[in-house]
């Protein structure tokens, strides 16, 4: 009689993808209380049209007027739902990227995930129209702050 165990199975490799869970309307991809990144080492990049660098963590983030609550409202008040897709009953999260200006203005708007149709466009135009923010800061100076900002479309 053999003493094979039926219960071994062999090894084998595969490929796994491990989904993550954005928040609506969190502050950003990097958001400054979830990532323990030290300020020196926060990425930076240097835009060629300007010598200011855009940075992507900094001590004090970007702030729209009012908090988290009123950028919420904002949203809700000026967005748009496309009629052909509220006809499909199509919906989705379109991922939003821009700079918030020294000054407080909205530049460098663009779709980082979109789902296509009218819903990007919507996203981006609402965007673009916010009003002036509470700029970043670093070591006490405004600087130019790369901000993420994840838009649900649901019926």
């Amino acid at each position: 009689m053999s003493t094979n165990n039926t219960n071994q199975f062999p090894s084998v490799r595969y490929r796994s993808t491990w989904p993550v869970l954005a928040i609506l309307l969190s502050t950003n991809v990097f958001a400054q209380d979830d990532v323990a990144v030290p300020v020196e080492q926060a990425p930076v990049r240097i835009d060629a049209q300007q010598e200011e660098p855009i940075y992507d963590i900094v001590e004090v983030m970007p702030e729209f007027p009012g908090g988290k609550e009123a950028l919420m409202t904002y949203l809700t008040k000026n967005l748009k739902f496309p009629d052909q897709a509220r006809e499909q009953g199509v919906q989705g999260t379109v991922y939003i990227t821009f700079i918030v200006e020294m000054d407080g203005r909205i530049s460098g708007v663009r779709v980082l995930r979109g789902i296509g149709g009218a819903f990007d466009e919507e996203a981006m135009r609402v965007v673009r129209e916010m009003p002036i923010w509470k700029p970043g800061t670093q070591r006490g100076k405004s600087v130019r702050v790369r901000y993420n900002l994840p838009i649900r479309f649901t019926l």
